[in-house]
């Protein structure tokens, strides 16, 4: 079995800049550029930024972000596995260290923006409890957005 480990990085090193621009152009060939919310290296080491790098024999091999807005939720953002490397849960447990860390820093629900066209991934956050919205923030209705979200606290009735 290979040795993956998931750990905060900076997302300015060669190899990581390379994994996402991968998933920029991923992304650009499922849909228009007008609905692709990406953010470049420079947004990932925002202050309100937690980047996440999983490398697997030492290589990076996957990547998430953990945007806290200030009102208190977390979301998600950057999360993409190298196809070569898929099969090894890398996704799972990529997008259990966001929860991890957005349970960490007290907030109160993961959310995020995902596309219709990405099927694994729909299945990966539906699988981990997400379950569908509307538009949230700056988002709006674009005819290829998908808006999930996962409460991370209990409520009370």
């Amino acid at each position: 079995m290979a040795d993956i480990t998931i750990a905060a990085e900076s997302p300015r090193q060669d190899q990581v800049i390379a994994l996402v621009a991968a998933l920029d152009r991923y992304l650009l060939e499922l849909y228009p550029a007008d609905t692709c919310h990406l953010l470049d290296i420079a947004e990932l080491e925002a202050p309100d930024l937690r980047f996440f790098v999983a490398r697997k024999d030492g290589v990076p091999v996957g990547c998430a972000a953990l945007r806290v807005d200030p009102s208190g939720y977390g979301e998600v953002k950057r999360m993409f596995v190298d196809p070569a490397a898929r099969g090894h849960r890398i996704g799972d447990r990529l997008l259990a260290r966001l929860e991890e860390q957005a349970r960490a820093e007290g907030l109160t629900a993961l959310l995020l923006e995902s596309g219709i066209h990405q099927h694994e991934a729909l299945g990966l956050y539906r699988k981990a409890g997400f379950t569908d919205r509307g538009p949230y923030a700056c988002y709006e209705e674009n005819g290829v957005s998908v808006f999930m979200e996962k409460p991370l606290r209990e409520t009370v009735a």
